[in-house]
């Protein structure tokens, strides 16, 4: 384990597109300073991720690993892939030796495709390390939060627990806890400047809110 209970190796997924994974990538890389590896990137035109986490983090540039799959179209990987020529193979994927901390951020949601057969949960089971759920904060995040924690404990993969960005809602923090028997260790609000010192402090809020819980512990369901 890492500070504050965290895992050493973490599986940085989300809800949805554009939820993010990124921030809360770069929240853990600024704490635990250690490695980050985004297996697919798709969209090259605009700053990748890799790129932005390297910015605002201001990590040496030995902690940021080569992306296996990297795609021109901000599109979904499957869709990105298929409209260079490119197949994703599940099979070329392994978890990189590192040592310290591994930060892995996925593309898109949970069951984004990859190929015809294939999601991004499948890339989740193959690495099989610990998974943090990253959903928005606002309307409709219950459902898609709850759906995600479904298919993530469907497959047998441990769960850090859940951060929710954007403005704080209690009313939905309380119903993803409740109905999901998960943690929510963090709620990020909107900022308007982001700073390696922002970060940490981030970091430490996040370490806070994971605690004692420790990984696949859940809130009892009364019902």
């Amino acid at each position: 384990m890492n500070r504050g209970g965290l895992p050493e190796k973490i599986f940085v997924t989300g809800t949805d597109t554009e939820v993010g994974k990124s921030l809360v990538s770069a929240v853990l890389m600024a704490g635990l300073e250690g490695r980050y590896w985004k297996p697919i990137q798709a969209g090259l035109e605009d700053i990748t991720d890799t790129e932005w986490i390297r910015k605002v983090t201001e990590l040496p540039v030995d902690h940021f690993l080569p992306e296996l799959y990297r795609l021109r179209l901000p599109l979904s990987p499957h869709a990105a892939a298929r409209a260079e020529g490119v197949r994703i193979e599940l099979e070329r994927f392994n978890l990189p030796e590192t040592e310290g901390s591994l930060v892995v951020e996925g593309a898109g949601g949970v069951m984004v495709p990859l190929d015809e057969r294939h999601f991004m949960l499948d890339l989740m089971k193959k690495l099989g390390i610990p998974v943090l759920l990253v959903a928005r904060s606002g309307l409709g995040t219950i459902n898609h939060t709850l759906l995600s924690l479904e298919k993530l404990r469907g497959a047998g993969l441990a769960l850090v627990g859940v951060v929710m960005n954007g403005e704080k809602n209690p009313g939905n923090r309380e119903a993803i806890e409740f109905y999901g028997r998960v943690k929510v260790i963090a709620e990020i609000e909107p900022l308007n400047t982001l700073n390696p010192e922002i970060l940490r402090q981030l970091f430490e809020r996040m370490v806070m809110g994971v605690g004692d819980w420790g990984i696949d512990s859940s809130l009892e369901f009364a019902g």
